[in-house]
């Protein structure tokens, strides 16, 4: 067990870890201003930022390479030193005497003929490579996780049998004439309830924030605008619990209430209750990009519109929107996916129950409140109660996938008409 400070009771490694990031960050600091003026004072003899022709690279070059290599080598032997359990002292002390060595020997390399920028570009070169690679890394690796575990779902339950299937009761039951006792794998319920919701949040979303998204960029004044915008992003911002608990306790009781004085019944909890608010909650999400989109479209469209006699709408709906539409449809596809991909606001206000419906009116599950409820809890990844969640997470990414190429098709087909 680490050993205990004295003044705080916890310990020395927990204690001193932001100590060493700022040892750390001081000598990258210090190791770039000596390197820098090292370098100044090599190249011209003097402190000025009059710098020599027949030296290779700038001073603040050398500076760079000086104090990544201090903090590269200062990281790697904090890590190590924590991982291993060494003391702390001992920590800062290599820390110390090994980034002392690292500068000294980042001074011997300050000299015309070293090609620091080279060396700094090769490095930063290498970082974006080591970043899009993890980024391609993880992506496959979750790919895969859901493809093994969901072959063996598969092993047990036929394909056919999941994506056909109108039942989806995938508890345990309690008695013999229950639809669960074997258990109940047709995901069509669950996916139409996933569908239902989100095309009930983009009937409300994409012609709210494309208005909005066409008011800001062509009608409101700028200090409309700068009030306007800032103030619908927030929305953005808000937590989805907060959004569920708004679905629940205004949201369905007023639906409820609007029903029953029409003579019908309608529950609590809907489609449509989770559906309408998940809509306001992803209307920054269109409004927001799809200004942006609008305003990146040439002024010149719009001077030549003007210039044959178009008014101000009919430049926006038939010269200025089809200019911006290919950024438009990946507004709507990234709202789309937020929609599917939302889980808060429809447990607590559509429910659990996997109805195949097209009413939005009734209550619903979507796909990822069934993954969430089949993966709570203790549970092992043995049964195909819990493996079902695998299957429904690669169904739904092989959708997602799918919309992604279909959107793309559609971008490149109208930019290269107004390219």
């Amino acid at each position: 067990m680490p050993p205990r400070s004295l003044l705080t009771g916890r310990t020395f490694m927990e204690f001193s870890i932001p100590a060493y990031c700022a040892l750390i960050a001081a000598m990258g600091v210090l190791a770039y201003m000596s390197a820098k003026r090292r370098a100044m004072h090599v190249a011209a003899g003097t402190v000025t930022n009059e710098i020599s022709r027949s030296f290779h690279s700038r001073p603040n070059f050398h500076g760079v390479f000086a104090a990544g290599l201090v903090t590269l080598l200062a990281f790697g032997v904090m890590i190590g030193g924590v991982i291993a359990g060494l003391p702390g002292w001992l920590v800062i002390a290599l820390i110390v005497v090994l980034a002392g060595l690292a500068f000294a020997y980042t001074r011997t390399t300050i000299r015309a003929n070293f090609k620091a920028r080279n060396v700094v570009e090769f490095a930063i070169k290498s970082g974006l490579v080591i970043c899009s690679t993890i980024a391609v890394l993880t992506t496959i690796g979750i790919v895969l996780s859901l493809l093994f575990e969901s072959l063996r779902f598969f092993k047990d339950v036929p394909v056919l049998d999941f994506l056909t299937g109108l039942q989806w009761s995938p508890q345990t039951a309690l008695r013999e004439d229950q639809a669960g006792q074997s258990g109940a794998f047709g995901a069509v319920p669950v996916f139409a309830g996933t569908f239902l919701v989100m095309l009930v949040a983009i009937s409300i979303a994409a012609p709210t924030g494309l208005m909005i998204a066409m008011y800001l960029s062509e009608y409101a004044s700028k200090r409309t605008r700068s009030i306007v915008k800032p103030a619908i992003e927030i929305l953005a911002g808000v937590p989805t619990v907060v959004y569920g608990y708004f679905a629940l306790l205004t949201v369905g009781p007023t639906i409820r209430s609007f029903a029953e004085s029409l003579g019908a019944s309608v529950p609590t909890q809907s489609a449509i209750a989770a559906g309408s608010v998940m809509g306001v909650m992803i209307i920054p999400f269109i409004s927001s990009l799809s200004d942006d989109v609008i305003n990146a479209v040439p002024q010149s469209l719009r001077d030549g519109s003007y210039a044959l006699g178009a008014t101000r709408s009919e430049t926006m709906i038939k010269v200025v929107f089809g200019g911006a539409l290919p950024g438009i449809i990946g507004a709507l596809l990234l709202a789309v996916s937020r929609a599917i991909g939302e889980t808060m606001i429809v447990v607590m206000a559509a429910g659990r129950a996997a109805n195949l419906t097209a009413n939005p009116f009734e209550a619903v599950t979507t796909v990822t409140v069934q993954i969430v409820a089949l993966l709570t809890g203790d549970t092992e990844f043995d049964t195909a109660k819990t493996l079902s969640a695998f299957a429904l997470g690669l169904v739904l990414f092989v959708i997602t996938l799918i919309l992604n190429v279909i959107a793309l098709i559609i971008v490149r087909r109208y930019r290269e008409r107004y390219d």
